[in-house]
């Protein structure tokens, strides 16, 4: 019981991320009898998408969601005071996940030299490629071993998301939701901003304590 009061944020983001792999392996069939395989079942997309098609475009939105999702955490904690490390990290991993199924889905359909035919496969290849080591530095133990540089490591997750964003944006994707939170978490970490929102935060909780 004591772990769970300690870690219920973490534990709550893995059950949220682990959820939607159920609607995955659904479409999947997982052969250990016969040797390991793994074939689609057909006729699980939705409309005229196929299998395949069907995991890409779910991996891919649900990637996109918990990046976007990662980058609301600090905007969420100038407006509330709320913030938990560990529940950011967590989510971090979530996306690092769904984008890594995205871009192998990718390659299953498409093959891998495909990602270099068009800008917006490079973008997404780019943020992939950015998630690896945010992925396996996200732990207290790399916090420890990279101190201050730990920071501006994970810093790079900003890039990872404007070019993921670049990359459904170009495919013409339902992205303008994306962006707009990503903008206005932006305009709320600006200095001057954040200043404004701190300040006026912590006034309006003196004025309630008197």
């Amino acid at each position: 019981m004591k772990f769970i009061s300690k870690n219920y944020g973490w534990i709550i983001v893995a059950i949220l991320a682990i959820l939607p792999m159920f609607v995955i392996l659904r479409m999947i069939n997982l052969d250990f009898i016969n040797g390991f395989s793994i074939t689609l079942v057909e006729g699980t997309g939705e409309g005229s998408r196929t299998t395949l098609e069907m995991l890409y475009h779910v991996t891919g939105e649900f990637a996109i969601r918990w990046m976007t999702a990662v980058l609301t955490l600090t905007p969420f904690y100038v407006l509330f005071g709320v913030s938990n490390l560990y529940v950011r990290q967590a989510m971090g991993i979530a996306t690092a996940i769904w984008s890594f199924l995205h871009f192998i889905f990718f390659i299953w359909a498409e093959g891998f030299l495909e990602t270099f035919s068009q800008f917006n496969y490079i973008a997404g290849f780019i943020a992939v490629l950015i998630l690896i080591p945010l992925f396996f530095t996200s732990n207290r133990k790399s916090m420890k071993w990279l101190k201050s540089k730990w920071k501006k490591l994970q810093s790079l997750a900003y890039l990872a998301i404007i070019l993921s964003l670049l990359h459904v944006a170009i495919l013409e994707k339902t992205w303008i939701i994306y962006a707009v939170i990503v903008i206005v978490g932006f305009i709320i970490r600006t200095p001057t901003v954040k200043e404004r929102l701190l300040a006026f935060r912590k006034e309006k909780r003196r004025v309630n304590t008197l």
